[in-house]
């Protein structure tokens, strides 16, 4: 399976930007890197515990299950956040897994009406065979990550203005360049984490708390991955300050934090 991670990054270096000639000067990650990367993801969204495969946070609508916490909707649900889930149910079907049967009756839609009756379906049979999928997945969801992130660069630097994309290119080129595996990560995490910025659905008060938003407001008279943080958390302060009151985000901001500095270099 690490050899399927590997043939896409050459895909990603494609896609990052719009200059052939350029976009083949990026440094590719190895097997061992990829690995890596899915080991962080699932450390920072479960800290590798199993039940968390099968999450529905307190205070949310929706489940989000995975190593990278994917969002699955209801039938007719409509929310602020990308749902992703079901695309990754279907791109494990198109790499040979078999779905339990429950999830394509129900239209790869999720069939529980609220966090009480998901959680007492936990140990049921839907649900535990759901878990088992997706514990032996980790390195397809991991595949998964990485071919979103190849997908979303390029639409997401079109969002910004057009004075702006050549600046946001030469920031993602200097996260690479100053440590390609933790640069591959920082996008890649915070992308999956806090999506790409580009949603006019992902606001408060129209202010965006994305990858875009972060790219945007790092300086560059510093290091690039201590830039890329510095301006996560402003970023992800200022959602919390803007967030509604009854979503209570306050709570999540220490984690955020510490999430963050995963990003950055050992001392």
């Amino acid at each position: 399976m690490r050899r399927s991670l590997s043939h896409l990054l050459p895909l990603l270096c494609l896609a990052l930007f719009t200059a052939p000639a350029r976009a083949t000067e990026l440094p590719v990650p190895d097997a061992a890197e990829l690995a890596w990367l899915g080991e962080r993801i699932y450390t920072n969204e479960c800290n590798r515990q199993r039940d968390c495969l099968l999450g529905w946070n307190a205070g949310e609508d929706f489940p989000s299950l995975g190593i990278g916490h994917f969002i699955w909707y209801r039938a007719g649900q409509q929310e602020a956040f990308a749902e992703t889930f079901p695309d990754l149910l279907r791109f494990l079907e198109a790499r040979g897994h078999t779905l339990p049967v429950w999830i394509r009756d129900a239209g790869y839609q999720q069939p529980w009406p609220d966090r009480q009756s998901f959680l007492a379906a936990r140990s049921g049979p839907e649900l535990s065979a759901l878990a088992t999928l997706l514990e032996s997945t980790m390195a397809e969801q991991t595949d998964f990550i990485v071919q979103r992130l190849a997908k979303t660069l390029p639409g997401l630097l079109a969002a910004a203005p057009q004075a702006e994309r050549a600046v946001l290119e030469q920031r993602i080129r200097a996260l690479l360049a100053q440590d390609l595996r933790l640069g591959y990560y920082a996008l890649v995490d915070y992308l999956h984490f806090k999506g790409d910025g580009s949603r006019a659905t992902e606001r408060y008060q129209g202010e965006g708390w994305g990858l875009l938003q972060v790219l945007q407001g790092m300086a560059d008279d510093a290091p690039a991955l201590q830039a890329f943080v510095a301006s996560a958390r402003a970023v992800l302060e200022r959602r919390v300050a803007l967030a509604p009151p009854e979503r209570n985000e306050q709570r999540w901001l220490a984690g955020w934090h510490n999430r963050l500095q995963t990003y950055l270099p050992a001392p």
